[in-house]
């Protein structure tokens, strides 16, 4: 019988307990989306060792033994041995941003064109979750850019739920000028911060 566990510090790695010729305890860094990875340190009182990078791996047989020397191992074979629990883990997140002309909560054509596939990934992610939030630049008073950030929000929600999203699933919010996509001084126009940021859950 296999027992499984799944680890989480800075990207992604992976620990299982079983045997076939592998040390009881193995943990894996797995890479992310984008192939980047972080860095994972497996400790114990004898030692530690530190994954840094894609499909590195470690273990030991119990706590009496130092983490071995990390080697590569291969995405292939971290599906035949991790497999089954990868399979359950839940999907990861997509998001997607959203711009707006400038002091308007009219969408660019471009990601007008966008639309399609925000209301595609909701569905076929069946969502019971999706976020939508909206932001400005600095231009202007803040209380004024809450409120053009909350109406941006509200008009890609209404147009989602006009596609067939259920209403119930959106989660509208609003930031104004706050947590800046790019960070600029006060009274800057920035089209980049124009924005509705949606995550799909």
């Amino acid at each position: 019988m296999k027992f499984w566990r799944l680890y989480v510090a800075g990207a992604l790695s992976i620990g299982i307990l079983s045997g076939c010729g592998q040390p009881k305890h193995l943990f894996v860094l797995l890479p992310e989306e984008d192939g980047s990875v972080g860095r994972v340190s497996v400790t114990n009182p004898q030692g530690g060792q530190v994954l840094d990078q894609a499909w590195q791996m470690t273990g030991m047989d119990s706590a009496e033994e130092a983490p071995r020397t990390p080697r590569i191992t291969s995405a292939e074979q971290v599906e035949i041995l991790f497999g089954d629990v990868l399979a359950v883990q839940p999907q990861r997140p997509l998001h997607f941003i959203l711009y707006f002309k400038e002091d308007s909560s009219d969408l660019t054509e471009a990601s007008r064109a966008r639309m399609p596939a925000v209301i595609e990934a909701i569905h076929a992610r069946q969502s019971v979750d999706t976020s939508v939030v909206g932001h400005t630049d600095t231009v202007g008073p803040n209380d004024y850019n809450i409120r053009l950030s909350q109406e941006r929000a509200e008009i890609i929600a209404r147009q989602l739920v006009e596609a067939g999203i259920d209403a119930t699933i959106l989660e509208i919010s609003s930031h104004g000028e706050r947590n800046l996509l790019i960070a600029t001084g006060d009274e800057v126009f920035e089209p980049r911060n124009r924005r509705v940021e949606i995550t799909v859950r």
